[in-house]
């Protein structure tokens, strides 16, 4: 009795010290998360670079680089943005200017919308990207110190994230070590999978949105592509929201062909297709999950999780899985019966 208390008494102190962890940085976890997710899809670079360099040299040299990747995508945005605002602009002038003439038809393909409908989504809209930008704004020390927490973690978990991990598996019973390593085994491909795909999609995205935007004949086709794949990083609306907005525009200037053409080749092909079914597939097939439970996994995760759920999602539902799929082992090999000696 007392040795097996001496075998779990220091993973006891570790899963009450992590839940006091938890409650006391609770507003900080995502910042956390996101840093313990791509630590582990850094660490083959981190490794790399040790080879030519010291460890604590190495992880600083990946965590600047994350930085300087993060702030110039940053700039390079604002920068694009900012370029074409008077794009957007008239864009949102013209179905301002739709809504409210008398004499423009409200109907789409025969459903009616009243006017005042019309124009409150427009309004609501405004006013949500408006207290958006003025609540990031009213939240900006926040929001840089759980930058400032997101590199340090990631630093630190580059730096000495296996040697943690090594630590807690040693003080796991030895019974529990090939369960619990495969579980870390699949976390790690999952976590891998997440943002390889992630990438993917976004390039996609941009590539297959090019033509359609050229078809379209609105001119600035790489602008409108540059939208698709920036708001292809939102989680679950993706770039949805670009080509909602320009099928608003295009059914104000009374351009049925450009509707169409957004909504089939758009809307269909482009941004619902990858959400649905492309990025499910390939991260099924990496990680032999069916794409519908990943499918659960990406949108329950963001709905119920925020932006962490992205991550956390498919991670807990892959481990749920492989959780069940190593008890339905374990009963297997206990009710299969051993096999006959033979006599010699």
């Amino acid at each position: 009795m007392s040795s097996n208390w001496n075998e779990s008494a220091p993973l006891i102190l570790l899963a009450l010290i992590c839940i006091a962890t938890l409650v006391v940085f609770w507003s900080f976890l995502d910042v956390v998360v996101l840093a313990m997710s791509l630590a582990v899809v850094l660490l083959p670079l981190h490794h790399y670079c040790s080879k030519y360099m010291r460890r604590g040299l190495s992880a600083a040299l990946v965590t600047v680089t994350i930085l300087c990747i993060c702030v110039a995508g940053f700039f390079f945005t604002v920068s694009i943005l900012s370029a074409n605002s008077d794009v957007l602009s008239e864009i949102s002038t013209t179905i301002t200017h739709w809504i409210d003439n008398p004499a423009t038809n409200p109907d789409v393909f025969g459903i009616r919308f009243e006017r005042s409908q019309v124009s409150g989504w427009l309004v609501a809209s405004k006013a949500f990207f408006a207290g958006y930008w003025e609540s990031m704004i009213d939240s900006l020390p926040l929001i840089l110190l759980k930058l400032l927490i997101f590199f340090l973690s990631l630093y630190i978990l580059l730096l000495h994230g296996e040697l943690l991990k090594n630590r807690v598996l040693s003080r796991v019973p030895v019974a529990l070590q090939g369960h619990v390593q495969r579980m870390c085994t699949v976390t790690v491909d999952t976590l891998y999978a997440i943002y390889i795909v992630q990438v993917a999609i976004t390039a996609i995205t941009f590539v297959a949105a090019i033509p359609v935007f050229f078809i379209l004949g609105y001119g600035h086709i790489l602008f409108y592509s540059f939208l698709c794949a920036f708001c292809e990083l939102i989680p679950v609306l993706g770039s949805s929201i670009v080509f909602i907005f320009m099928g608003t525009y295009a059914f104000s200037m009374g351009d049925i062909r450009g509707v169409l053409l957004l909504f089939f080749l758009g809307y269909i092909g482009i941004s619902a297709l990858p959400e649905l079914y492309l990025r499910p597939v390939l991260m099924g097939r990496r990680i032999r999950i069916h794409p519908l439970i990943m499918l659960v996994g990406f949108f329950g995760g963001v709905i119920t999780m925020g932006v962490t759920g992205f991550v956390l999602g498919p991670v807990f539902i892959v481990l749920f899985f492989t959780g069940l799929r190593i008890v339905l082992d374990e009963r297997r090999s206990v009710q299969q019966p051993p096999e006959p000696r033979t006599s010699s």
